[in-house]
């Protein structure tokens, strides 16, 4: 993982931006830090209390999820980057001197994180027993994986018939594309990605079937957006800086140096952009009712919106200053479309809900899909015991007082493995 200055330069921005925004109570990447965001800005609890907090929810995904996923990638999970903005911009003092230090600090660990991970290939690569090659392995059931979420999806909402018959639809869309998906149109070759058009599918049914749900008039959202209209009115005086920011973020996205999840960046490890740019796509969807709900409750809006600009940015990966410009451009749209849009979800009840069966289902199979790879690895360092290590590792922390994120177990027990391995290997016991 190479960068150039121009990407060290843009990647330094992203972090001293966002820890500035997060120092200003303008907007944060965590989803769970957010409704406590009003709870200091109106004086109900203290910065220490604040910075405690903040640190609880996303040390461990930081350290057990985005960096071990991220050594030996193409492309960096976001979560390495834009969580530690929550931290940095939360433990910095509320004042200007503090919001000048935490862009410093945020820049500093910015590029240290790039140039970091580089040093950690570099030394793997010198160990005894290299195993950078299987840590890949942890993502490979990642890109198949995802094309089931929209069935899960359905599921979660409609019940197990209708998930039945999404999940077969799409099956038999990934046969179809995978067999006939490749054809020349004016002597212009053209291949179809059978798991991208698996997804488009599955995730049409999605849509169709939530479509169709009847709503009753009510209008929780726009009673939101009247009741908290000063805390809207906070995060449109705020718009430029967001829009900033949406597009360093896009910027970011198009120079392949993070991605907003895993699940794309399985895909954009493989060369598949374009099903990255729709796995991504489909993300933001479910996370556009939560991103605004949250936000007009709070005042305080996310580093990366509703994460459609990373959408921007793999779609203008070869024009990145143009993909710069366009992803400022989505911010600012989703900004002064807040209340707008909020509103507009009563009368689609249905789609209104959606979110969070996507959100749900997306966490359940890339879970599945990360533990599954990680066995897998974990088998390829360590034949015949890392199916016992990785499912050993997964079960106990459920036990453990203060288990780690279920998302990083995987991850953190093939790094384990692999340096248990070397270390017996110097010893002369393996």
């Amino acid at each position: 993982m190479e960068f150039t200055i121009f990407q060290l330069i843009s990647i330094a921005l992203v972090g001293a931006i966002g820890s500035m925004l997060v120092n200003r109570g303008v907007a944060v990447f965590n989803d769970g830090l957010r409704p406590i965001m009003p709870e200091y800005l109106e004086g109900r609890i203290t910065r220490k209390e604040l910075a405690a907090t903040s640190f609880a929810l996303s040390f461990g995904l930081i350290i057990g999820f985005g960096i071990p996923l991220s050594i030996g990638a193409v492309i960096i999970i976001a979560h390495s980057i834009l969580l530690a903005c929550d931290i940095i911009g939360i433990w910095t003092p509320d004042n200007r001197k503090g919001m000048i230090i935490s862009g410093i600090v945020g820049a500093v660990y910015s590029i240290g994180v790039c140039l970091g991970l580089q040093f950690i290939v570099d030394l793997f690569n010198q160990l005894p027993i290299n195993f950078l090659d299987s840590l890949s392995l942890v993502g490979t059931p990642i890109i198949i994986s995802f094309t089931v979420f929209p069935a899960v999806a359905v599921g979660y909402q409609h019940g197990i018939k209708k998930a039945m018959s999404t999940a077969l639809i799409t099956f038999i869309a990934y046969l179809l594309f995978a067999r006939f998906g490749s054809f020349t149109v004016a002597s212009y070759d053209i291949t179809l990605s059978p798991e991208g058009m698996a997804l488009l599918v599955g995730m049409l049914m999605m849509i169709y079937y939530a479509a169709k749900v009847k709503g009753e008039g009510g209008s929780t959202n726009a009673d939101l957006v009247n009741i908290f209209a000063e805390r809207v009115s906070k995060i449109r005086k705020n718009r430029w800086l967001l829009a900033l920011m949406g597009g360093l973020i896009a910027l970011v996205s198009a120079q392949l140096i993070l991605a907003v999840d895993a699940m794309p960046q399985a895909l954009i490890n493989e060369g598949k952009y374009t099903e990255g740019a729709i796995a991504t796509f489909a993300r933001a969807i479910g996370f556009i009712p939560l991103v605004f709900s949250t936000a007009i409750v709070t005042g305080v809006y996310g580093l990366a919106g509703t994460t459609m600009v990373f959408v921007v940015g793999l779609i203008f990966r070869d024009i990145p200053i143009l993909a710069f410009v366009l992803g400022a451009v989505v911010m600012y749209a989703e900004v002064m479309l807040l209340s707008v849009v909020t509103k507009s979800m009563d009368k689609l009840p249905g789609v209104r809900d959606m979110g969070e069966h996507i959100r749900t289902s997306l966490a359940d199979v890339l879970g599945m899909a990360i533990l599954i790879g990680s066995a897998m690895a974990s088998e390829e360092i360590a034949p015949g015991i890392g199916f016992f290590w990785v499912m050993g590792f997964y079960l106990i922390n459920r036990m453990a007082k203060k288990p780690l994120v279920e998302l990083a177990v995987g991850p953190v027990a093939v790094v384990a493995l692999g340096i248990l391995v070397n270390i017996l290997n110097l010893v002369g016991l393996w």
